[in-house]
C-alpha cells in the first residue's frame, strides 16, 4: 500500500466512526479511559505520540509500537484511594514473517463489598472488578506507522459480567530527520455484547484524539500537545444547580460559558525532560481534569501531574502521579525489561 493512499483511508475511516459516535450519558466500561502506566499519567493521561521505547504507550495509539519494543515486557501498579488497585502487563514482540505485534492485559479490582438484603441486614460479601485482554499489530509504510488493536472488556460485579468487543485505531508519523511525531488515534470502537444483568446495552467510551510531540535539536526537553474529545465542541459542564454570584442589584448571576475554556479544556500538555537515555522527569496539565475536579474553594494540584524514569542496569522503573482531586494525587508504578537481555544472562 502506498503512503499517499494509506494515510487517506486511514482518516476517512475515522471521521465515518466519530460520525457514529454516541455523546453525552453513562457509557460502559469507564475504566478504559484511564492512564494505565506511569508515563502516560505523568503526561497528563492523554498523549498519542510520546511512544518511544515504552511499550505501554501502545494502549494510547497503536501506531505507537515500534522496533525499539521489541521483546520489551512492562508491568504497572496503581493505587487509587479506597484499596482500588489496577494493574497492567504489556509485551512486544516481532515475527519475520508475521510483523510486530504487542498484547496486554489491563486488571481494576474495586475491593469486597457487603452484600444487604432489603431490611439491610448483611448475607455475606461480593466482588467487583474489570479487566481488558488486547493485542496490537502494526505495518509501516515509510514515514507513518498505521495499527490497530482488538480488545476484549469484561466488567464483573456480584457473579455479573458486561463484555465488550471494542477496536483502537492509530496513525503515527515520525519525522526522518527530526525528533518530531503526530499521531492520530481513534479509541474505544466497539460494542456492548453483553449488558450487565440484562440491563441496557450503553455506548462504550469512544475518544478522538490528535497530538504532536516535537523535541528541539539543542534542548533535552520534548514538548508534547494533545487534543481529545474532537467529535464534539462544548465539552464544558455546568451545575445547574451551583449557587452564582451576586451582582451590584444583589441578582444572581449564573457562570456562563466561555469559549476560551471550551477550547482549552481539549488540550493536554506534556513535558519529558530527557537528561540521558539512563534518567528522565515527566510533567504534564489536563484542563479538562482540573476545571471537573476542583473544588468550589480549592483547585490544589488537580489536573496537574508528574513522573520520573531511571534506568538501572536491564530494567528501567517508572513513576508517575497524577493529582485527580484536590484531596491527593494516584500513583502508578511501572517496571519494564528487555528480554533478551535477561536471556542473554542466563545463556553466559
Amino acid at each position: 500500500m502506498k503512503t499517499g493512499k494509506a494515510l487517506p483511508t486511514i482518516l476517512l475511516l475515522g471521521f465515518a466512526l466519530t460520525a457514529q459516535a454516541q455523546v453525552g450519558g453513562q457509557r460502559g466500561f469507564p475504566f478504559l479511559e484511564l492512564p494505565n502506566s506511569s508515563k502516560l499519567a505523568a503526561l497528563g493521561g492523554v498523549n498519542v505520540t510520546a511512544g518511544a521505547h515504552d511499550v505501554n504507550m501502545v494502549a494510547a495509539n497503536p501506531a505507537l509500537l515500534n522496533a525499539e519494543m521489541d521483546s520489551q515486557l512492562s508491568l504497572s501498579y496503581i493505587g487509587y484511594l479506597a484499596d482500588i488497585r489496577q494493574s497492567s502487563v504489556a509485551y512486544a514482540f516481532n515475527s519475520e514473517k508475521h510483523g510486530r505485534w504487542a498484547a496486554g492485559v489491563n486488571y481494576l479490582n474495586y475491593g469486597d463489598f457487603v452484600q444487604r438484603d432489603a431490611t439491610g441486614a448483611a448475607e455475606g460479601s461480593f466482588e467487583v472488578h474489570d479487566y481488558t485482554v488486547s493485542l496490537t499489530h502494526v505495518r509501516q509504510v515509510e514515514a507513518f506507522t498505521m495499527g490497530a488493536t482488538a480488545k476484549v472488556a469484561v466488567s464483573s460485579m456480584a457473579g455479573n459480567q458486561a463484555v465488550g468487543l471494542l477496536a483502537d485505531a492509530g496513525v503515527a508519523f515520525k519525522h526522518p530527520e527530526k525528533d518530531l511525531t503526530v499521531g492520530l488515534a481513534f479509541r474505544n470502537v466497539g460494542y456492548q455484547v453483553k449488558p450487565l444483568d440484562g440491563g441496557e446495552r450503553k455506548p462504550m467510551p469512544f475518544d478522538a484524539q490528535l497530538g504532536v510531540s516535537y523535541k528541539p535539536e539543542h534542548m533535552p526537553v520534548r514538548l508534547s500537545l494533545t487534543a481529545h474529545r474532537l467529535y464534539q465542541f462544548d465539552i464544558v459542564y455546568l451545575d445547574p444547580n451551583a449557587p452564582g454570584e451576586l451582582d451590584e442589584n444583589g441578582n444572581e448571576v449564573k457562570e456562563e460559558k466561555k469559549l476560551g475554556d471550551k477550547i482549552a479544556r481539549h488540550f493536554v500538555a506534556g513535558a519529558e525532560f530527557v537528561f540521558s537515555k539512563n534518567f528522565q522527569l515527566r510533567a504534564g496539565y489536563n484542563h479538562l481534569r482540573r476545571r471537573e475536579l476542583r473544588l468550589d474553594t480549592a483547585s490544589g494540584g488537580a489536573g496537574f501531574s508528574l513522573g520520573a524514569m531511571l534506568r538501572v542496569r536491564a530494567f528501567e522503573l517508572s513513576y508517575g502521579s497524577a493529582f485527580f482531586h484536590p484531596s491527593g494525587a494516584t500513583h502508578y508504578i511501572t517496571v519494564s525489561t528487555d528480554t533478551r537481555t535477561l536471556l542473554k544472562k542466563k545463556t553466559i
